[in-house]
């Protein structure tokens, strides 16, 4: 499978988060490989984006998100929940892609219809923080060419304390895919 290169993701924000979808999430640890099809993402637009971790500022928390893009930022959420998001546009922006959602596609025994069961199924944790999802054993594949997804839009899921940047249509999903997590 032909990894996505860094320029891909040093782009607009809400154009790699629609544009994930149908790419392939692949994790080979331990010797067994994982893949899933990205079918539901959610864009967080940087400092201005009250719903992004980065709208306080730089933190030792979200730090990775200010770093260059096609890096994992993975974060923990109630003391126990992991979250994968990719770090997009250039370096110092703070901004990032939250994968939601996977369709399984090999070696997925366990749900995948949320970023945290997303996590779980592929092992992921926050020693992937930072990782360079260019090189080495979590990266993302170009989609099949000739599966073009049909995208539907809609609001973010758990960010009401966001005021209207809740209700900016940046949540974007296959749709009618049956492994879409916020429905």
């Amino acid at each position: 499978m032909k990894r996505l290169p860094r320029s891909f993701y040093d782009r607009e924000t809400a154009l790699v988060a629609r544009d994930l979808l149908g790419t392939y999430l692949v994790s080979v640890s331990d010797g067994k490989k994982r893949i899933g099809r990205i079918v539901e993402t959610e864009a967080y637009l940087g400092p201005h984006d009250l719903a992004s971790h980065s709208s306080k500022g730089m933190t030792e928390r979200n730090r990775v998100m200010f770093g260059p893009p096609g890096h994992a930022y993975v974060y923990m959420i109630y003391g126990m929940h992991f979250c994968l998001n990719v770090v997009t546009e250039g370096e110092g922006h703070g901004s990032a892609v939250l994968l939601r959602a996977l369709e399984p596609v090999r070696g997925i025994e366990s749900r995948t219809q949320g970023p945290a069961l997303l996590c779980r199924a592929l092992g992921i944790d926050r020693c992937l923080n930072g990782y360079d999802l260019v090189s080495g054993g979590l990266y993302i594949a170009v989609r099949d060419e000739d599966a073009r997804p049909v995208v539907a839009r809609g609001p973010r899921i758990g960010v009401q304390y966001a005021g209207r940047w809740a209700r900016r249509h940046l949540r974007f999903c296959v749709r009618g895919n049956p492994f879409v997590s916020g429905r």
